[in-house]
């Protein structure tokens, strides 16, 4: 712990945790962990300031993290494209209109060493939202990290790797539920024995939150999800207290400030009863980490400088709510893929909460107060009546697969937008306060000629690498996929030998089928 003296603008000394005036005293870092992870929370440390960015091609991605960098962001966070994140190659049928729009387009390990060109694997975080390839792209990630000598023991970031939620909330799945847990599994075993530091999966709420779903389904979806994968790997034969240290989660942050405080708060509480129910005696093990983004859907494409006050008021939230890691979203962000403009905003947002507020003087600031304790505990009781339904059908799987969960996200969407249309919610611009005047801010776009360049580099690639034992990776890929093994070293067996991705999704969608 750092010897530094905390104090307000006129000199008064800011002790480190309050406790007075409460009859229960809960620590910071301590069970159930309510008040935080870690006993001096941000006084240690400060949350990781990612930004997450993706677009085109490797090429100009690289240029964006390099940018991102130079103006102090502490981890990097790629977006892919849906071609990407659904198993094709960019010169499929399937890719058409889509290479490089809402991420970056990859194809196979050349992508892989552009996009992380001149930037150090073993000094950098790494977040990646990808799911149903993820083993693939971690694969691709692992491999660069061996040719840059890495030791993948220390090499550490995430992979989101959380297919339950794309059954309820998104949709970019390709094998069914359970062909995808065994995967993810495949995942948790081979990380935890070689690169130890990775978290195998970021169980996601934020999808869920932009599906449409209250913050309190939001909680209890996101947990009870969580629940099915600790199970999973239980019954693979893995110890909870290994494999669940390395388990992650990711939530959203909508207006409601003190509702999402207390959702977070709720959040590491339910996490710790439940981690200490299936059997976790670590206190790592017991603790719910995780990486915030502001709400993508609570941005306006009319007067869209207001997103600048909402993100920033839902920064706010996700750091006293105590997350480890945030991205905010630019204000453009509704309109387009955001400007550099706008991305250098969103992040000085971050900053400035960090540097100039106050607030991370001393620990879960918002302790002891009646209406934090109080809705932290309301919050709570609600997720677990959801849970305990979900548990009563048999899991999140079977929930999923009865639709139950997709249609309580529906209801409450619903119910959201009615309550915009009648004006019995405000929403600043867009049912009050309208602005007639048309609004022409820069836009970010991509060019659909990118799908060009990524066929034109794709038949470049098959030209000069060794397509024998291309086929020698896939086909024992394949037996592996057919006969239980562990399926990870097989993928990077291929991704060295540089088969693509939509090779490799392609050898697994022979095996499991699609969903």
């Amino acid at each position: 712990m750092s010897d530094k003296k905390f104090s307000t603008t006129s000199g008064i000394n800011i002790k480190e945790v309050y406790t007075e005036g409460r009859q229960n005293i809960e620590l910071p870092g301590e069970y159930p962990y309510t008040r935080g992870i870690q006993k001096d929370m941000y006084r240690g440390r400060l949350w990781t300031m990612r930004q997450y960015a993706g677009f085109s091609t490797a090429e100009e991605s690289n240029k964006r993290y390099h940018y991102l960098l130079s103006q102090g962001t502490m981890g990097l966070s790629v977006a892919f494209d849906l071609p990407t994140q659904i198993g094709y190659d960019s010169d499929h049928e399937m890719s058409e209109g889509e290479v490089g729009k809402v991420g970056v387009a990859i194809d196979s390990l050349k992508d892989i060493e552009i996009l992380f060109d001149g930037i150090d694997l073993q000094k950098v975080t790494s977040s990646m939202t990808i799911n149903a390839t993820a083993p693939i792209l971690l694969a691709m990630y692992i491999a660069l990290a061996k040719k840059q000598g890495a030791n993948l023991e220390l090499i550490s970031g995430t992979i989101q790797n959380d297919i339950l939620k794309e059954y309820a909330a998104r949709g970019t799945y390709i094998y069914p539920p359970k062909a995808s847990m065994r995967l993810i599994t495949d995942v948790f075993e081979y990380c935890s024995k070689e690169v130890p530091k990775w978290n195998t999966i970021s169980i996601s709420g934020y999808h869920i939150r932009e599906a449409g779903s209250t913050a309190v389904q939001e909680l209890a979806f996101t947990l009870a999800n969580g629940k099915a994968y600790l199970k999973a790997a239980i019954d693979t034969g893995l110890d909870i207290n290994v494999f669940a240290k390395r388990l992650s989660f990711f939530f959203n942050c909508h207006n409601n400030f003190f509702e999402e405080i207390s959702k977070f708060r709720a959040a590491r509480r339910m996490w710790a009863f439940i981690t200490k129910d299936l059997g976790a005696t670590d206190a790592g093990a017991q603790k719910l980490r995780f990486h915030t983004q502001t709400g993508g859907s609570t941005l306006t494409a009319q007067q869209p400088m207001n997103n600048i006050m909402r993100v920033s008021n839902q920064a706010l939230a996700a750091v006293l709510g105590g997350t480890q890691s945030l991205h905010t979203n630019g204000y453009d962000e509704a309109l387009s893929l955001p400007t550099e403009a706008a991305a250098k905003i969103a992040l000085r947002t971050q900053q400035i909460i960090a540097f100039e507020s106050g607030v991370t003087d001393t620990v879960d600031p918002l302790a002891g107060s009646y209406f934090v304790e109080s809705l932290t505990d309301e919050i709570e009781a609600a997720a677990w009546k959801y849970i305990e339904t979900i548990d009563a059908m048999g899991g999140s799987v079977n929930a999923i697969e009865a639709g139950y969960i997709q249609n309580e996200i529906a209801d409450a969407a619903y119910q959201y937008q009615k309550d915009i249309e009648s004006a019995d919610r405000i929403l600043v611009g867009v049912n009050k306060y309208v602005d007639h005047q048309g609004i022409h801010p820069e836009v970010f776009r991509v060019d659909d000629s990118i799908r060009q360049l990524q066929t034109d580099k794709l038949n470049k690639l098959k030209e000069e690498r060794d397509n024998l034992l291309v086929d020698q990776t896939l086909r024992k890929l394949s037996a592996a996929a057919k006969d239980g093994s562990n399926t990870m070293p097989f993928i990077l067996s291929a991704v060295e030998a540089y088969a693509t991705l939509g090779e490799i999704a392609d050898i697994l969608r022979q095996e499991f089928g699609e969903y």
